[in-house]
């Protein structure tokens, strides 16, 4: 899978990776990946939530070191 663009959010606070990667998923193009590096365990729900909510798909979670990693495909 090709990653269009990486949005490092580690060491942000809820709400704060939300709001960056609407902000990041807006200047991607339709079909395109965004790889999303966090470190809020509260990013698992919020994601799961936001991505459903917006029509994205979130292909790919996983963790790393405390590190999640997202890989959300564009609506």
């Amino acid at each position: 899978m090709n990653i269009t663009k990486t949005l490092d959010a580690k060491g942000l606070a809820c709400p704060m990776p939300i709001v960056r990667t609407k902000k990041a998923i807006d200047t991607i193009n339709s079909g395109e990946v965004l790889e999303v590096l966090v470190t809020d365990k509260g990013a698992l729900n919020d994601f799961a939530a936001w991505a459903s909510k917006g029509g994205h798909t979130i292909v790919e979670q996983t963790e790393d070191a405390g590190v999640l990693r997202f890989l959300i495909q564009k609506a």
